[in-house]
């Protein structure tokens, strides 16, 4: 997996940013909130990455934050949150703000996001309850939800091995209700990937 991208802003879209590291434009996708932070163009500048990998796609998605990609992978492990409503979402709302909504279960705020309905926002704030951690609100990046476990990176896992993110989240979930908080990465992938086989 490319974790993350340390290079020169060749140029931006509405959607996306070109890195150039080495001499290899990476195309990422991104958030409008990591697009504002991103240095001017033709400037240094690190992203935080994931990979998506589909049955006819691979897509690099770039973040301004650790905090916005772990919550990206949350967000895209919701049924129905795909790449680009995770990413309306990021837009949005920060992820201090998107923590207090899913602990106060606040779907309006999740709401106001493009593309998030009153239906998709409740089950957003439902279903994402359970998997965050210890919450601590305020203005710094280690104030940020954090992910029970290795849960989060199991996800990224299965989603990189091409399941959808519905099916790893849940095969994810069955493995972590089974082995443990305590449980670790790899014990996590492998049991996970034999409850999606069933």
């Amino acid at each position: 997996m490319i974790a993350h991208l340390k290079g020169r802003l060749e140029s931006t879209g509405v959607d996306h940013a070109v890195i150039d590291v080495g001499g290899v434009g990476y195309l990422v996708g991104a958030s409008a909130r990591t697009l504002a932070a991103l240095a001017p163009v033709g400037e240094a500048c690190v992203l935080h990455t994931d990979l998506l990998v589909g049955e006819d796609f691979l897509r690099l998605v770039g973040f301004a934050t650790a905090a916005e990609r772990d919550w990206f992978r949350l967000l895209t492990g919701v049924q129905g949150v795909g790449a680009r409503v995770a990413l309306a979402i990021l837009s949005a709302l920060e992820p201090n703000d998107i923590s207090r909504a899913v602990m106060a279960q606040d779907k309006a705020t999740v709401a106001r996001a493009n593309g998030v309905g009153p239906k998709l926002a409740e089950r957003i704030v439902r279903e994402l309850k359970d998997k965050v951690g210890g919450v601590a609100i305020g203005p710094s990046a280690a104030a940020q939800v954090v992910p029970v476990g290795a849960g989060a990176d199991a996800v990224s896992a299965l989603l990189n091995l091409g399941f959808r993110p519905a099916e790893a989240s849940a095969a994810v979930a069955a493995a972590e209700e089974e082995l443990g908080d305590s449980a670790t990465l790899d014990a996590l992938v492998r049991l996970a990937l034999r409850k999606a086989a069933k």
